[in-house]
Formats: C-alpha cells, structure tokens, sequence
C-alpha cells in the first residue's frame, strides 16, 4: 500500500491572527468509512480498572479528562480530537525500513484517544505516548477490512503555548518541539537533526541495523525512511503544497485560513477517490488561559461539502447523540475472531442526511450551489459567534454545553429544505 493518508498543520504565533494557535486536520480515510464526532466527560476510575482499546486491553489510569474525537466508527481510538485542557492531537500514517506488520496491538488511533484522555500540555502527551508504545507496541490493521493496512504513525500535538511533532517506528521513536510558527505533516518522516526527545536506544539500534554510521550527524529521517527528506520537500506533494499554504498566510492564519487549507482539492489536501477526507477538524485555542478553546468538527466526507461545526468545553457538554454511531457492542465483527466478517451499518444521523444532500450537489448544479452558499452562510454565523466567546469568555455555559448538537441539528435542518 502506497502512502495516501492524511495532512496535519498547527500554527502559532506570531504566524497566527489575535495570539492563538490554529489547528486542523483532515482524516483521509477508506471512502466507505463512517467517521464519527463524540463527546466523552472526564472521568475517575477504580484501582485495577481495565481499558478496553481497539484490539488489546491495557491498564487504566484513577482519571480521564473530557475529550471531544473524531473517529472511524467502527475503533475505539480517534483520528484527531481535543480534551478539556485544549491539547490538540492528529495522527498520520507513515512507512519507513521498519516493518509494521506486527501483532495485533495499540493502533496509532488508540494512542490519540489515550493521549487525550492522560495528559493536560502537548509535552506530557507525547510522554504518554511513548511509555505506552514502549509497554504495547504498536501494530494491527488499520482498516474494517480482512486485508492488512498497517503503518507507523507520527502525531501532531498541540497546546495553549507549543507543538510537539512525535515519529515512530516500531518502539523507537523522536520527537520535536515547535515554539512558534506553523508546521504540517503527512505521510513521510520529517524530524532531521533538531530531536529533544527521543528513545534512548534509538541511535544504536539504527546502528546496528547499519542504518547510520554512528560518525555523521544523525538525521531521524534519513536514517529510518525508506528515502532521504528529499522525498518529502518534492515538488507535488501534499506535504509541500501544504507547507506553501501556511506560507503563504504566515502572520495572518486563522481558523478561516485552516478551513480553506482543508477544502483545498487542487493539492490534494482534500482527498478524492478511493481515500478520501472522511472527516476535518479545526482548533482554536488562545494562548489566554483564561479564555476557551473552540474545536470545530464535519462529522462528515468532503469539508468543501460540509459544515464546521463548532464545540467548546464546558461543565455539562451533551452527549453528541446526532452524530454518534450505532453500538453494537459485543456482538460487533470488529471484536470476533475471525475479524471483519461482516460490516455492519455504522451511519449516524448527520451522515445520512449528508449522504443524500453531496449526491445531489454532485448531479445537480444549480441547486448544489445553492446548497453550498447555505454551508457557508450557517458556518460563517457559527463562526463569528465563536468569536465573540474567543475574545470576550464564556457568559452562558448553559447554552455552550448543546452548542455543537444544535449546530449540526441546524445543518440538517438546511438540507432538509434543500
């Protein structure tokens, strides 16, 4: 399997507007795939409690922070998301000489949704991560298929004053830190010679693999990609176009420069064909700690052709029941053995009514304009409300706490009369 997977991006000051960090991420996955926006409260938890994970349990922690996910229906883990402290976190697929056709252990999904629920700055996220890599391991199928898709991953993590930028391979693994400015990746290794954290076997297993010659300057990505950085920087990839996009608005990003980045076809950042953008999330988190953080989801394919629905921690968010997928609990084929027997209706409700409303954008050009400039106008009405609560706090934490499932009732309601 080729690299075709998804585009991560943080930006901070003073590469932003107002003094706050921009997130997104577009989920590139297979095009047949629900993914699903939920809302899980923080929680305590009992001594020898067990957590249940995509294909292994794991031992739980005495307590989870409030996490908001986006995620493929059918795994426990997530694709991206955000927790109550405002750390943002992505992940992407990436290859490199290390074989990731292990065991069935964390996915790289599992490892975003643990380092939400864990850890309240980017920093100790990435040190959650990398404890439970070196417990667990990382390995299984990454697709409800009965055929392999396995990758390592590398994870974009963010907070209210920083950016970690994780790479894996195997159990090993380097990390660095962004202070300021913007960063993207994809699906290659791009941490080179700036690494302040890492494996502290990492350079003498690369060594004695005769991955390095323990002389030269040590490279991350040299030394454990297939090819040199070269492959990355080359012109047409997504990683480069994206790279120019920030450029471009270097100084004046905001959560509007993140949206147009994720909708952006011409450099693939939004994914057609058999991988496509199932799901995008954008960030907004003031360096102010005093005020919140605004994470808008889609909950649905195609963000050109979806809504940015807005979400903001509150003391009573709702369960997002509108964009929640079915539960088949034990009985699901994700948890027998043999595996993915059979593929069961994972549509929520906001999928399925968008389901209807892209086909007739697709078919009908008048009316998918029309529907189109609805998006917008209601996206654009959500997003100078969250302005307001950016710049100003929170009045009314009563009305934050069903803000994101009236948004997407509003959503519907638009391509009802569509």
């Amino acid at each position: 399997m080729l690299p075709s997977s998804c585009d991560t991006f943080v930006a901070l000051p003073p590469s932003t507007e107002g003094q706050r960090v921009i997130f997104g991420k577009n989920s590139d996955r297979p095009c047949d795939e629900v993914q699903e926006v939920v809302y899980l409260p923080a929680r305590d938890h009992g001594a020898g409690e067990k957590l249940e994970c995509t294909y292994i349990e794991i031992e739980q922690v005495a307590h989870t922070y409030a996490v908001v996910l986006s995620k493929p229906a059918w795994l426990w883990g997530a694709e991206m998301g955000a927790n109550e402290h405002q750390v943002c976190i992505g992940n992407e697929a990436v290859w490199g000489r290390e074989s990731a056709d292990g065991d069935e252990a964390l996915l790289g999904m599992d490892l975003v949704r643990i380092g939400l629920e864990r850890a309240d700055t980017a920093e100790k996220a990435v040190d959650v991560i990398t404890e439970l890599l070196q417990k667990y391991g990382q390995g299984g199928t990454c697709m409800e298929d009965e055929c392999s898709f396995t990758y390592h991953n590398s994870f974009l993590i963010s907070d209210r004053k920083e950016a970690w930028l994780l790479e894996t391979s195997g159990k090993h693994w380097a990390a660095e830190r962004v202070e300021g400015g913007y960063r993207n990746i994809s699906n290659q290794y791009s941490i080179t010679t700036k690494i302040d954290k890492e494996h502290p076997e990492m350079r003498e297993y690369a060594r004695g693999q005769g991955w390095w010659d323990g002389a030269t300057p040590f490279n991350f990505s040299t030394v454990y990609s297939f090819t040199t950085t070269a492959r990355i920087e080359a012109s047409g990839s997504r990683y480069c176009e994206g790279k120019k996009l920030l450029e471009k608005n270097d100084g004046h990003i905001t959560a509007e420069t993140m949206m147009d980045i994720l909708r952006d076809k011409d450099s693939g950042i939004n994914m057609e064909g058999l991988f496509m953008t199932t799901g995008s999330m954008v960030s907004v988190i003031p360096t102010d700690p005093t005020l919140p953080g605004v994470h808008y989801f889609t909950a649905t394919p195609d963000p050109e052709r979806s809504v940015f629905k807005p979400f903001v921690f509150v003391k009573n968010n709702n369960e997002l029941k509108e964009t929640s997928s079915p539960s088949y609990g034990a009985d699901d084929p994700v948890k027998k053995k043999p595996r993915f027997q059979s593929k069961p209706d994972r549509k929520h409700a906001l999928f399925l009514k968008h389901e209807l409303v892209a086909a007739v954008i697709e078919v009908h050009e008048d009316r998918g304009k029309k529907i189109t400039e609805g998006i917008r106008t209601l996206e654009k009405e959500k997003r100078t409300q969250m302005e307001e609560i950016l710049t100003n706090g929170i009045v009314e934490q009563d009305f934050l706490a069903n803000l994101f499932s009236s948004c997407v009732q509003g959503e519907m309601g638009l391509y009802g009369k569509s």
